[in-house]
């Protein structure tokens, strides 16, 4: 992993340590991760990431979203929940091969993937998210890079621990929201605009 990479794993960890949220991440085999890459079109920076700290159980949790990381061994099967849910619901034909899943709202449901075709120099690529149950996806930026969604992911944890684990009302979730907005515009200017975390 880069040292950018690193610093959000890391910044990731610490934070989930300090809020007692019981989280495992795990060395992926070099094999399993090149098949992926063929299979998923990975970007190296996420394959450097499942080979170094793969998701095996983790949830960030805060008053206004909950987002389980998708472990790389559950990767392939995530693909084809947007495409064909289990509930044997309906889904849009729009899905675009170019949008992996990696992660999905363990409250909403909603996937969050990365969009390959929009690969930076580093090797990251922004991720989106959007809302299932609807008639089309609509992604909305949630970070310009998976460094940076990692980075936003732990700074909605660390303010969350702020709010306590009672449940929220909505007064709570605007003041949750209004507090994240200035530290997601420090980290990524382009997601606090397109508005996912506020």
């Amino acid at each position: 992993m880069d040292s950018d990479l690193a610093d959000a794993v890391e910044g990731l960890k610490t934070v989930l340590e300090r809020r007692k949220i019981d989280a495992t991440f795990a060395k992926t085999e070099k094999d399993v991760v090149e098949g992926l890459k063929k299979q998923l079109r990975l970007p190296s920076r996420y394959r450097a990431f499942l080979l170094a700290a793969n998701p095996v159980k983790v949830e960030t949790h805060t008053p206004v979203e909950r987002v389980r990381l998708i472990p790389a061994e559950e990767l392939v099967k995530a693909q084809d929940m947007v495409k064909a849910p289990p509930d044997g619901g309906s889904v849009p034909a729009d899905w675009k091969p170019s949008w992996v899943v990696i992660g999905e709202s363990s409250l909403l449901g909603d996937p969050y993937f990365l969009d390959v075709s929009k690969l930076d120099p580093e090797g990251d690529c922004p991720v989106y998210t959007a809302m299932s149950g609807q008639e089309r996806w609509n992604p909305t930026l949630a970070a310009s890079s998976f460094a940076q969604f990692l980075r936003i992911l732990s700074t909605a944890m660390e303010i969350a621990a702020g709010f306590g684990d009672a449940i929220m009302d909505d007064e709570d979730e605007d003041s949750f929201r209004e507090a994240l907005g200035p530290k997601v515009k420090v980290i990524d200017a382009a997601a606090l605009r397109a508005g996912h975390w506020t």
